[in-house]
Formats: C-alpha cells, sequence, structure tokens
C-alpha cells in the first residue's frame, strides 16, 4: 500500500510530522509511506496559475496524489482551521475538475495539538474540503491533545490517543482495500 503523508506544520520537528510518524507504524508491513515535503513551496491557488504553465510543485503534488493508494493528513490547527498549506495541497489536487487526481482517493485525518481538543475544528474542516473536494474521507478522525506531554518523540505514549490513531489507520487501511477490490 503507498501511502502519501500531507503534514501541514512546515517545522522539521513539529509534533504533527511527529504524529504522521507515529501513524505509519500502524499501517500494515510492507506499506510505503511518502511525506510529501514540498507543501512549503506549493504556491496559493490561483486559476491563473492553473493553465499552461501550472508550478512544477503542483505538478509534482497532483503525481503524487495520483500514484498513492491512500492519503493521510495531519494537520495543525491555526485559529480553528487547517493550515494553510493543507489548504493550498486540498485546492491544488482537486482541479482539473472532472480528471482530479484527489478524487476518490482514500483520505484520513489526523491532529495533534498542545491543546487538549486536539486540533477538533482543524480536523473537521479538513474532512469537509477534503470531502468537497472529491477525496473518499474516512469520517473518524483523531486527535492527540496535550501533545508535548502525549508524544514521546515519533510514539503517541497515552492509550487512549494511541487506540484513537490506530482506529483511524484501521479505518483508512480499510477503504483503501474497499477501493482496491
Amino acid at each position: 500500500m503507498n501511502v502519501l503523508v500531507l503534514v501541514g506544520s512546515l517545522r522539521p520537528d513539529s509534533i504533527n510530522r511527529r504524529l504522521a510518524t507515529a501513524a505509519a507504524r500502524h499501517l500494515p508491513a510492507g506499506s510505503a509511506v511518502r511525506i510529501f515535503d514540498r507543501l512549503g513551496e506549493l504556491p496559493h491557488y490561483d486559476e491563473g496559475l492553473d493553465g499552461a504553465e501550472v508550478p512544477e510543485v503542483a505538478l509534482e503534488l497532483r503525481a503524487a496524489f495520483a500514484e498513492a493508494d491512500a492519503l493521510l493528513v495531519v494537520t495543525p490547527e491555526y485559529n480553528g482551521a487547517p493550515s494553510g498549506a493543507i489548504k493550498d495541497a486540498i485546492d491544488w489536487g482537486s482541479r482539473p475538475r472532472g480528471a482530479a487526481s484527489l478524487a476518490g482517493l482514500p483520505t484520513a485525518v489526523l491532529s495533534a495539538s498542545p491543546s487538549p481538543r486536539g486540533g477538533q475544528w482543524a480536523r473537521e474542516s479538513a474532512v469537509r474540503s477534503l470531502g468537497v473536494a472529491g477525496a473518499d474521507v474516512v469520517q473518524r478522525t483523531a486527535g492527540v491533545g496535550a501533545a508535548h506531554t502525549t508524544l514521546d518523540d515519533d510514539l503517541v505514549v497515552n492509550d487512549t490517543a494511541r487506540d484513537a490513531v490506530a482506529a483511524v489507520i484501521a479505518d483508512l487501511v480499510a477503504a483503501t482495500y474497499a477501493r482496491a477490490a
């Protein structure tokens, strides 16, 4: 199973990147995981740029969506919403209409946050945007709250949070296998 991961926090040692690594441990053996590391280079979606000369990084992202069997979105919550990097990735992946590389892609959403709510609004907003964009989004999400104490390096050390992340990944795997059947 080829899983594309979008991490909405651009800092190399962010709690959301650490959560992405922890979540990947719950994927089936032999899964290939690719974190798309160029979100910081992706321009804001602009229909004027989405013509004859689409930015190379947007083409690379679209190709990564097309090559993936599943998508894992891990986003921080900024002012009650997913990061702008995640929103721009969704917008670029949703085009061109009728041939979007994001369309039908099994997708799951996670978030890590210092707050106890675990980025709930960001997750809800990301699920909504991804669904409108055409992704096949699993409805269960997981937020790791109090992430500075719940995450230790790349491990979720709280049993409840770890089980919630594992359940979301299990839903993603099931959706991916169902699509392939």
